[in-house]
């Protein structure tokens, strides 16, 4: 990161938003903006809280998105009788993952693996139908801990490659 006499440069603004921007981005998440800040030469600990911003930024708006596009789609009876039937099975299938509780949403947003992180854990407390208030803080300490595992392996394989 440059600086200025104390200013950052626009590119350091600029290459913020965009770790922040694609952590906040599905499929990309930390996985994504945690190495792309490590190799745009962050240290550690801000490629870290860049990303976890990111990161967590969008799970508020999806969750107020997805309950948005239910109400819509609960107009028309096609689309509310397939919503009912997803939300039903969902709901019946998952009373072993309920019994787990919080755990089982901590470590759906924790892993860092594809199909994972919290645009899912937002998406899977929707469709279980747990209040963001009880899921955000569940959804949060998933992303932490995804950014303290993502962010070793990004920086011993940049070293292992000799990036950056």
């Amino acid at each position: 990161m440059a600086a200025d006499n104390g200013r950052l440069q626009l590119m350091d603004i600029g290459s913020a938003f965009l770790i922040i921007g694609l952590s906040a981005a599905p499929i990309a998440e930390l996985r994504g903006g945690i190495p792309l800040a490590v190799s745009l030469g962050y240290p550690p600990v801000v490629a870290y809280l860049l990303a976890v911003l990111g990161n967590l930024l969008v799970v508020p708006l999806v969750f107020v998105g997805l309950r948005v596009g239910e109400a819509m789609l609960l107009r028309w009876r096609p689309s509310r009788v397939v919503l009912e039937w997803v939300f039903e099975r969902t709901r019946r299938k998952g009373r072993a993952i309920e019994r787990v509780g919080p755990i089982a949403l901590v470590l759906l947003v924790a892993i860092p693996l594809p199909g994972t992180g919290a645009w899912t854990g937002a998406i899977a407390a929707r469709l279980f139908g747990v209040p963001m208030k009880k899921a955000l803080p569940w959804i949060c300490v998933g992303v932490l801990i995804a950014g303290l595992v993502v962010l070793p392996v990004s920086l011993g394989l940049f070293e292992l490659f000799g990036i950056g």
